[in-house]
């Protein structure tokens, strides 16, 4: 899974709106769509905020024919 799509999947799942990851995040709403879209490719600091907002661990995969990328809820 892609980084926009898993940034969109936990956003969703926690009923957040893109505003307030944007808040979150110290991102605009509109790089908050941009990067749920797949059209950036965020740095370190950028994810590390992106789990912290999204209260998970970032999970990446990178294999030679595939990457995977998935937040991974923290426990409760």
């Amino acid at each position: 899974m892609a980084l926009g799509q898993a940034v969109y999947d936990r956003r969703t799942a926690l009923g957040i709106s893109q505003a307030l990851l944007a808040e979150r995040t110290g991102l605009t709403m509109d790089e908050i769509d941009r990067l749920e879209g797949g059209g950036t490719a965020p740095a370190l600091p950028l994810l590390r905020a992106l789990a912290k907002a999204l209260d998970a661990a970032l999970d990446v995969s990178i294999d030679t024919e595939e990457t995977r990328v998935s937040f991974v809820p923290h426990a409760a």
